[in-house]
């Protein structure tokens, strides 16, 4: 739900090495640039965005090497056992309902979860997926060009081969992970998966262009975000916020209710979902 306009991250990736496009296709959020190996998905479409590439572009990748997550975090997944896109929005130039794009992707990622997997997916603040309290998959929005065009990446783990993760650092990475398969109890077909989530993308993008789309957006996130009604740890750098989060504000920001009655409104933080609230208020992380 964050505003990606702030604090959008460049990382300079190289160019990849297959799938560069000399025109683009037609068909807006309907007819993915399909690649097999990309350095990143998110980069790949920031630079197409650089280039004049129009909205509704995406980019579909069995193979990432350098996929990112949010606050740089590393993604991993074996070759074609994730979906692995990147989306090219372009709202009105002083559209003051940027934040919602994200959400939007987020939310069509649910659809298409539940439509062809029978699955119910949560969404927790800002837009990571679960099922239950395992990581399906997120969302990470960043900003290409001026006026800003909104790059948003989403990567879901579809399907884990048997044996993997390995034993190791991988396995670290993907602790308390699930996939799509997993959660269905049975076999889940990726094209048929990113076909309906580019269809409910391009529906849901569509809603942020009326008030009562937006509303019913942030309402749809609302009572699918399972941070609200939590208590939660909040880490801001080196202080971390103990106490329960009651509501996700109209412009996204998390609102955190804190001992003796206080409340913080936070735009950007590392959240974890805890049992109960131990320690209200502000200690400095790893106390």
């Amino acid at each position: 739900m964050r505003d990606p306009r702030a604090g959008a991250v460049d990382d300079h990736a190289e160019p990849p090495g297959s799938g560069e496009q000399a025109s683009w296709p037609a068909g807006r959020f309907t007819n993915p640039v399909r690649l097999a190996v990309v350095d990143s998905t998110n980069r790949y479409l920031r630079d197409a965005a650089l280039a004049g590439a129009p909205e509704g572009v995406s980019v579909l990748a069995d193979v990432q090497l350098a996929g990112r997550g949010r606050r740089g975090r590393s993604w991993v997944s074996p070759p074609g056992a994730s979906v692995l896109v990147s989306i090219l929005f372009r709202p009105p130039p002083g559209a003051t309902w940027v934040h919602l794009v994200p959400t939007a992707v987020a939310l069509a990622a649910r659809d298409a979860a539940r439509d062809v997997a029978g699955v119910e997916v949560g969404l927790k603040w800002p837009n990571d997926l679960l099922v239950g309290d395992a990581k399906l998959g997120g969302v990470l929005a960043e900003v290409a060009g001026e006026p800003p065009a909104i790059v948003v990446g989403l990567g879901m783990n579809l399907a884990w081969p048997v044996g993997w993760p390995p034993a190791g650092e991988l396995a670290v990475l993907v602790e308390g992970a699930t996939t799509l398969e997993r959660a269905a109890g049975g076999r889940v077909e990726r094209d048929r998966f990113e076909a309906r989530l580019l269809e409910r993308v391009g529906r849901r993008y569509d809603d942020l262009a009326t008030g009562r789309g937006r509303r019913a957006t942030l309402e749809g996130y609302r009572a699918a975000c399972t941070t609200i009604g939590r208590d939660v740890r909040v880490v801001l750098g080196t202080c971390e916020l103990e106490g329960r989060a009651t509501d996700v504000a109209d412009d996204g920001r998390l609102v955190v209710a804190l001992a003796g009655g206080t409340t913080r409104a936070l735009d950007a933080a590392d959240v974890v979902h805890l049992r109960r609230a131990r320690r209200p208020g502000c200690r400095q992380a790893g106390d």
